[in-house]
């Protein structure tokens, strides 16, 4: 082999290396944590992205405000499956706080059937929404309790990522009204009965 091919293919090989490592820098700095032990993952616009396996997280309760008990005019009329990180949870049973990367999902289902064989009620239909809020420090230092909220849709299929949503929009709505820590543990029973006695 001539000295000026061996050039050349050492030429192509540095190439290559650097445009894996390059491709490896922009994958790792696209995908990043909001804190540690967090499942929120954000992208460098600073956009959250949708969450996975949330369903296998803890339970903490399904609020339901349905038309028939408002006039027809209920501001959030579905169900709200609530799932909180195993991570945040076992902070909040252990000291009675949301540590930074707690991550609490709201899905959202339509109100179904209202006969069962039980009797009269609400019962679950189709799933229709997603929302998320992150507590993070860090990334939110501006925000009340550095918590930001994240609205994925309101019918499928989802948004795979979500800006934050204004300060004003949901921000403030829990700020006044939820109990603790900008959560409102008043109506999921299991962070009642997990938050330690004082």
């Amino acid at each position: 082999m001539k000295q000026s091919d061996s050039k050349r293919h050492k030429t192509q090989y540095l190439r290559k290396v650097a445009s894996f490592a390059f491709v490896g820098y922009v994958a790792l700095n696209t995908l990043a944590y909001a804190a540690d032990s967090s499942p929120a993952l954000f992208n460098v616009n600073n956009e959250l992205l949708q969450p996975k396996d949330y369903r296998e997280w803890v339970y903490v309760g399904t609020p339901v405000t349905p038309n028939d008990m408002n006039d027809g005019k209920a501001i959030v009329p579905e169900f709200h499956n609530i799932y909180i990180n195993p991570e945040g949870f076992a902070h909040w049973k252990k000291t009675g706080e949301f540590p930074d990367g707690t991550m609490v999902v709201k899905e959202l289902l339509s109100v179904g059937a209202k006969k069962a064989l039980t009797g009269n009620g609400y019962f679950m239909g189709e799933f229709t929404g997603l929302e998320a809020a992150v507590k993070d420090s860090k990334r939110f230092p501006d925000e009340p309790g550095n918590w930001a909220y994240f609205m994925f849709g309101m019918e499928y299929p989802l948004a795979r990522k979500a800006a934050p949503k204004p300060t004003a929009e949901c921000n403030s709505c829990h700020e006044a009204n939820a109990k603790d820590d900008w959560v409102f543990t008043q109506y999921y029973p299991v962070l009642q009965a997990a938050k330690p006695k004082e």
